[in-house]
């Protein structure tokens, strides 16, 4: 089902020869009723969320099975919905079905104290569509606003004020929650730390990463304001900072990844804070790359879970796991030649190609928390390849063996984007040149105006 539902959606694109295109829900033409917007941005994100289901769905035949793949049917439909939004409307109504969604799901796979993660998360997310609905009234005037291509045309007037500057905020935070931003992100460790692998996994390689993309197309199209990215460059800062911080100190694997999640996403908003598209360019390729990296972590850490004390020797009882764990931490840091290298010195050559102080601030921020970033991982694969017979003989493999074999295969993925890093850049390039291109998304929605103002 979910491969058939990839291959209907690139069945719609072949057909459309792979030009952008709006889909108007219900036959009513805009500004009346919804839209989706589908561009090659839109096509990538949905693509990961198929691919995500496969990698991730819950196969294990028991009592609870039936509940699970409904529950995980459910997430993945209102993912790839988020991810083909093209009006404010729909945007909410698809990330409270999110919500609700990822809630159901980690609730369904946890027991005992495991609710208070979750319910602790729904109650930061519940305040997130509040702060989402916040800035639907401050901007929304008349129905044709709930098109973003409408409200795009009208953004110059309209929003490029304290008003627009407010609403912006609200936004950023009110999506922030599932994006991991600072000052909204305290949910991430505690549910990281207590749910399992899977789900921390989706969690961080995917919805986390759809809730980047809602901020990325409201930054381009109703936000292009420099106050407005600087105002994400800074939250980006402070969670790069909490977040690798945070890690360097952990003494669980799980809450370490979690932590170290939030310095990532820290990065990715850094790098969507840059001017014209190479912020673009370099936020889709870091994004891209932590999708396939810290999923495989995760994924380990389920048969490594608990205290980083225990995993002394780990390599040799499973050295599959170690060289896994190694290769994803050296891409993560940014290692040459892997693919995080490249991904990391986009950001590097955007920030030292700005001239504002804030911009150097953030290319001193990045450059220090990468060397913190490499001491915890690289400490941690020295624990693993220590040999320490007493620490090995108490070692014992867990049955399950999902989280290796997925491991594996986003490894794979991982070495085959090394192999193909210049045509990956290039069709990045393309995505983000098209992500970027404001009145060819106008056109596209209302192709009678040609991108016209309203």
């Amino acid at each position: 089902m979910l491969g058939y539902g990839l291959w209907t959606l690139w069945q719609v694109w072949a057909l459309s020869g792979g030009e952008a295109f709006s889909l108007a829900i219900g036959g009513f033409a805009p500004p009346l009723g919804i839209n989706f917007y589908v561009d090659p941005l839109a096509m990538l994100f949905v693509a990961a969320v198929q691919l995500m289901g496969l990698l991730f769905w819950p196969f294990k035949i028991d009592r609870e099975t039936p509940r699970r793949q409904s529950l995980m049917l459910l997430l993945l439909a209102v993912c790839r919905g988020l991810g083909l939004f093209g009006g404010l409307f729909s945007f909410y109504v698809f990330w409270a079905l999110v919500l609700v969604g990822s809630f159901c799901f980690l609730a369904a796979l946890a027991c005992g104290a495991v609710y208070v993660a979750p319910f602790f998360s729904v109650l930061l997310r519940g305040l997130g569509c509040v702060l989402c609905l916040v800035w639907l009234r401050l901007m929304c005037g008349d129905p044709g606003a709930f098109f973003l291509s409408a409200f795009a045309q009208l953004a110059p007037e309209q929003l490029n004020n304290p008003l627009g500057l407010a609403a912006f905020v609200a936004i950023l935070i009110g999506v922030g929650v599932k994006a991991e931003l600072f000052p909204v992100n305290s949910w991430v460790p505690e549910v990281y730390a207590t749910a399992p692998a899977r789900v921390s996994a989706i969690l961080a390689g995917l919805v986390s990463k759809l809730a980047v993309l809602i901020v990325v197309r409201l930054l381009v199209l109703l936000f292009p304001q420099p106050e407005a990215a600087q105002v994400m460059l800074l939250l980006g800062m402070l969670g790069v900072i909490s977040g690798e911080l945070a890690a360097w100190r952990a003494q669980d694997l799980k809450r370490m990844l979690a932590y170290s999640s939030i310095g990532q996403l820290g990065m990715i908003f850094i790098a969507f804070s840059l001017p014209a598209g190479g912020g673009l360019y370099a936020g889709l390729a870091l994004t891209l790359h932590h999708m396939l990296v810290k999923p495989g972590l995760f994924m380990l850490a389920e048969r490594w879970g608990g205290s980083l004390q225990r995993l002394r020797g780990a390599g040799f009882v499973s050295p599959l796991g170690a060289g896994l764990f190694v290769l994803f931490s050296l891409s993560l840091v940014g290692m040459p030649p892997l693919p995080g290298f490249w991904a990391k010195l986009l950001l590097i050559s955007g920030l030292a190609g700005q001239s504002e102080p804030l911009y150097m601030m953030a290319l001193l921020v990045f450059l220090s928390a990468t060397v913190v970033e490499a001491s915890y991982l690289f400490r941690l694969a020295a624990a693993l390849l220590q040999r320490s017979p007493e620490e090995v003989s108490k070692m014992a493999p867990l049955p399950e063996r999902q989280g290796l074999l997925v491991s594996s295969l986003l490894a794979a993925g991982l070495i085959s984007a090394l192999v193909m890093i210049a045509p990956l850049a290039e069709g990045l390039k393309e995505v983000a040149s098209e992500a970027g291109d404001v009145s060819g998304y106008v056109k596209h929605v209302f192709p009678s105006r040609g991108g016209a103002g309203q």
